[in-house]
């Protein structure tokens, strides 16, 4: 009997203002655990994460770049090879999380810059902090529609809400892609 196993293996890329809880969503995806004390990201953290569903094994570099603006001399090497991103931005109604709202286009021009037309996933973070329905979906999809993100998703990485259906997304568009182009 053939074994029919495919392998698939992508670099993504997770961006965002500092304190949006990049790092916070790469370890809840990839460990399925939170962490409360906040580190800040240095340069890049990158994690591994293997996944398999059938006959199809998914291998993922996760690249969780630092947000501050000290740190944009070294983008262009961590988004070498870089197959997709998600751009993190905060859901709370606070001057930081309006900042990363209105950054989001400077995120998508980064990855343009350094990756080329990539897919990108936009990921509104801290769900756990805020009232559901002050939600504003519709400036969210805007965005999406104006900038040709591939979706738009709502998480919290304290409680794990959205986080492995993000993920998961960013993987089968990916595997869609590649299978895509072998046929």
């Amino acid at each position: 009997m053939e074994n029919n196993i495919h392998e698939y293996a992508f670099k993504i890329t997770i961006v965002g203002n500092g304190s949006v809880g990049k790092t916070s969503l790469v370890q809840r995806f990839t460990k399925n655990s939170f962490d409360e004390s906040f580190l800040k990201t240095l340069g890049a953290n990158f994690s591994l994460y293997e996944n398999k569903i059938g006959n199809n094994v998914t291998k993922l570099i996760i690249w969780d770049l630092a947000g501050q603006n000290d740190f944009n001399f070294l983008r262009p090497s961590f988004f070498k090879n870089n197959r997709a991103s998600i751009i993190v931005f905060n859901l709370e109604d606070t001057s930081e999380g309006r900042e990363s709202i209105d950054r989001i286009t400077d995120w998508h021009k980064d990855v343009l810059q350094y990756s080329g037309d990539v897919p990108i996933l936009l990921l509104g973070n801290k769900s756990d902090l805020i009232d559901p329905g002050k939600i504003d979906h519709t400036r969210f999809k805007q965005i999406v529609d104006q900038e040709n993100f591939i979706g738009y998703e709502i998480s919290s990485a304290k409680t794990g809400e959205g986080v492995a259906k993000s993920f998961n997304s960013i993987i089968r568009y990916l595997r869609k892609s590649v299978t895509k182009q072998n046929e």
